[in-house]
């Protein structure tokens, strides 16, 4: 049995942890988590994900409350608060195209040492990065991105963890839970094993260390 409270779960990430999140504009995001960070204050954190939400919403709860000293996501236009703290100086914000950000972390979470794209030569973002001619054509390296703790969100858990997410909020949870050296789930339903098709599952438990219990 992996399940774990939420607040016992959230209490094993220590302040200036680097985290990878699942969701996208919010949706696939575990809020509850989130929201627990917020209470508990963690402080320092680098968040790895798509984007930085909306405020009030998922990731910009943490935006909002200060707790993020970086960022590594594809976009911020939608959290002007994220804006706000970039421009401040009080955030770091590392903007990243999205295709490359989810390749970078899904080659942390399978091995790999890293993608070579074409995306960014020629422009300010090759600066500082290795480039590689292969067949007349160059490609930026860009290396693979791990972290301390990946949190995903679910719509099914089984008891032991296996995870099935659904639709538009599967986006980056299954890559994200591959790039977390300890991960910690959340779904809306924890149902019995065999509940959940073997060929639906999409996150196997043995990749999940916590299943948060519902209330």
């Amino acid at each position: 049995m992996k399940r774990i409270s939420l607040e016992d779960a959230v209490a094993l990430i220590p302040n200036g942890a680097s985290l990878v999140i699942g969701g996208f504009m919010g949706v696939g995001t575990p809020e509850r988590i989130c929201d627990e960070l917020v209470r508990q204050g963690k402080r320092d954190l680098t968040v790895i994900a798509n984007d930085t939400a909306l405020p009030g919403v998922g990731i910009g709860k943490l935006i909002t409350a200060g707790l993020v000293r970086k960022a590594i996501v594809s976009h911020i236009g939608l959290n002007p608060e994220t804006q706000q703290q970039k421009i401040a100086g009080t955030l770091e914000v590392e903007l990243v195209p999205q295709g490359t950000l989810i390749e970078r972390i899904r080659c942390g979470g399978y091995g790999l040492g890293g993608v070579l794209t074409p995306t960014g030569v020629g422009t300010l973002a090759e600066e500082g990065k290795r480039k590689i001619e292969v067949e007349g054509s160059e490609y930026l390296l860009e290396t693979p991105i791990k972290a301390d703790f990946a949190l995903v969100h679910a719509m099914f858990a089984d008891y032991t963890g296996n995870l099935r997410y659904v639709l538009t909020a599967r986006n980056f949870n299954p890559m994200a839970a591959m790039a977390g050296a300890t991960v910690i789930a959340t779904a809306d339903h924890i149902v019995p094993v065999g509940v959940i098709p073997p060929d639906d599952v999409m996150t196997p438990a043995v990749i999940v260390d916590h299943l948060v219990a519902n209330l």
